[in-house]
């Protein structure tokens, strides 16, 4: 009997996935478990209505990474930091300050787990710093530390 799995169901299948399985097995524990339903030719359809939007909606949020790489190549994030003599920070700039800066300055969300920093910012001066977009898209930003007053 050809089933539609509802939810994930382990060694078996996953959500949406189409399989052959014994008749047995559908009607005494997939079934009335509601683990899986009948492979009806309505049921078939929406799966791929599905699967379509999905990857409609997977082009429309590349595109938007590839957008965002690109709109971060044209800014320069200013963060400003605490400083001793000499120039050195105290402490370091992290991805987070970084982050929170995009977001207040130019309104562009990116988490501080996508900002990758090889070193740690510890002095003044324009850095440039990458970042995962998501979809193997990467940005690069660019960051000026300055001196907060």
């Amino acid at each position: 009997m050809k089933v539609v799995f509802l939810t994930d169901v382990r060694g078996q299948g996953k959500r949406d996935e189409i399989k052959e399985v014994s008749d047995g097995y559908a009607r005494n524990y997939l079934l009335p478990r509601k683990l899986a339903a009948e492979a009806t030719p309505d049921m078939l359809n929406a799966i791929k209505i599905k699967e379509k939007a999905k990857a409609v909606q997977a082009a429309k949020d590349k595109a938007a990474a590839i957008e965002n790489a690109k709109r971060l190549e044209s800014i320069v994030v200013r963060v400003p930091a605490k400083a001793g003599a000499g120039g050195k920070l105290f402490g370091s700039v992290t991805s987070k300050e970084i982050s929170d800066a995009l977001a207040e300055q130019f309104e562009i969300a990116i988490e501080k787990k996508d900002i990758v920093q090889s070193d740690p910012i510890k002095n003044f001066g324009s850095y440039a710093v990458k970042c995962r977009l998501g979809f193997e898209v990467t940005g690069t930003i660019n960051v000026m530390v300055t001196e907060q007053k």
